[in-house]
């Protein structure tokens, strides 16, 4: 059940103390992606007065303790170095940081300059993400980036030189008219770089992007299910060969470089969302920040916290399960679906999985279940078919 809810502030520390993940959005793009659906904008004359939200907000919400802390928008690397500073001053003030926290924040290759890299490092960023999509110049114009190939490979140049020993990259494949020996070009390019992480996705047209729009005109057209497929498994096998991990759908790591933030997602870990369309999550509750920019900043400044709530339900607990858990490497265990929604619900569940164990898309071992190769290529349908309703 969904409402729109504000809160003053003292409503919310008595359950954000489990909290062990903070995210916090930064919405401003100088330009938008052609694929990107997420909230953001293009004006960029607020950031001083939405960092001050930011940390208004935080100290609405009150301290926790911390495990992983997320900078991700939007472009992170938008802000310039005296905002970071603030931003940062007022995490360390308001929450308990884990000496091995990890602190990760989204960059785009054109901002990495070496004294910004050198800037991140020492403020206590000790993981930079990097949105890199492709190496071809006319796909990156396709997608509206900011950035070409050669400012991508020099970033990541730049990064290393200034200290971070752990960076993620994300690649994208899927384009229009996109070859197999064009994504085999881009993932020989990516490895070369010997980042400890990658994230890779398929190119999306989600509804109301400008290429959701160039689609729907017919002046491009999806990748077909075969090439897409082909594509796909290429990546898994040169990745494996090249000793990452193949821990999630659409993540890769070397040994000890998982995305601890990202894994909370998917097993479920409480976490707190700051600013502007910001989600939080503590264990029964969901909650989003509006995205309406204005409203949110006059809104935190009376000190009242602008969401959505949703108080979720068992079966809510249950598809959250089945859509985050089943994604990964280790995918469901068993036993933990018995104690926490029972043996009829297991059982259910398990006949349901049946169709797709004979058909080698789900496998049982060590008392998990979870998704083989050719299930993760069809996960929807094999989530749709778990799910309940």
């Amino acid at each position: 059940m969904y409402f729109v809810f504000f809160l003053v502030n003292v409503c919310l520390k008595s359950y954000l103390c489990m909290m062990a993940g903070l995210y916090i959005h930064i919405p401003f793009c100088q330009r938008r992606c052609s694929y990107c659906g997420f909230f953001s904008t293009t004006s960029l004359e607020c950031r001083e007065s939405y960092v001050d939200a930011l940390c208004h907000e935080m100290h609405l919400r009150g301290g926790c303790s911390l495990r992983t802390i997320y900078l991700g928008g939007g472009t992170p690397s938008l802000l310039a170095p005296s905002m970071l500073e603030r931003l940062f001053a007022t995490i360390f003030d308001v929450y308990d940081i884990s000496p091995e926290a990890e602190v990760t924040m989204e960059c785009n290759p054109d901002d990495v300059s070496d004294e910004y890299a050198h800037f991140l490092y020492h403020l206590g960023v000790n993981r930079v993400s990097m949105g890199i999509q492709t190496f071809s110049d006319d796909r990156l114009r396709f997608l509206n980036r900011r950035h070409d190939s050669r400012q991508a490979l020099e970033a990541f140049r730049l990064l290393r030189h200034a200290g971070f020993a752990n960076i993620s990259v994300d690649m994208m494949f899927g384009f229009p008219d996109e070859t197999l020996c064009d994504w085999r070009d881009d993932i020989d390019r990516v490895l070369s770089l010997g980042m400890e992480h990658l994230s890779a996705y398929s190119l999306m047209y989600e509804e109301g992007t400008p290429l959701y729009r160039l689609l729907e005109k017919g002046k491009v057209s999806e990748v077909d299910e075969e090439t897409y497929l082909s594509m796909y498994d290429m990546l898994v096998e040169a990745l494996s060969k090249s000793g990452y991990e193949h821990y999630e759908i659409s993540n890769f790591a070397l040994p000890g470089f998982r995305s601890r933030h990202n894994s909370s997602y998917w097993d479920g870990t409480p976490y707190i969302g700051i600013g502007a369309g910001a989600h939080s999550f503590d264990g029964s509750v969901r909650q989003s920040n509006i995205t309406d920019l204005l409203r949110y900043m006059t809104a935190i400044s009376k000190d009242i916290l602008p969401c959505e709530v949703e108080m979720l339900t068992m079966t809510d607990h249950y598809n959250d399960m089945i859509t985050t858990a089943l994604r990964t490497k280790e995918g469901i265990c068993l036993s933990d679906v018995e104690r926490k929604f029972g043996t009829a619900i297991l059982d259910d569940m398990l006949a349901n999985a049946q169709v797709h164990l004979d058909a080698q898309r789900l496998v049982i071992e060590q008392g998990f279940i979870h998704l083989t190769l050719k299930g993760i290529a069809l996960s929807d349908m094999v989530m749709s078919d778990l799910v309940r309703v």
